[in-house]
């Protein structure tokens, strides 16, 4: 995999506390950044894909098996 060098400029009490997460996880800040921002760009790529399908499904529509007809109205169901 090709690799690219980035410039970033965090707050220096950030850097820090990353860092110290990077050692306990056993990796570096390069490692570490490059993990959290595979999992989250994966997850957006998933939640992109879902959305696609669901609005494909709603345009589709749901059949009910009442062929286009409603044998009842609104206040019906809802008599109290």
């Amino acid at each position: 995999m090709e690799r690219q060098n980035v410039t970033l400029s965090l707050p220096k009490d950030l850097l820090k506390k990353a860092k110290i997460i990077a050692v306990k996880n056993n990796t570096s800040l390069s490692g570490l950044l490059c993990d959290y921002l595979a999992r989250i760009t994966k997850e957006e790529e998933a939640y992109q894909i879902a959305q696609t399908r669901h609005r494909r499904l709603l345009k589709k529509g749901f059949d009910f098996g009442l062929e286009g007809e409603i044998s009842w109205k609104r206040e019906e169901l809802h008599e109290r």
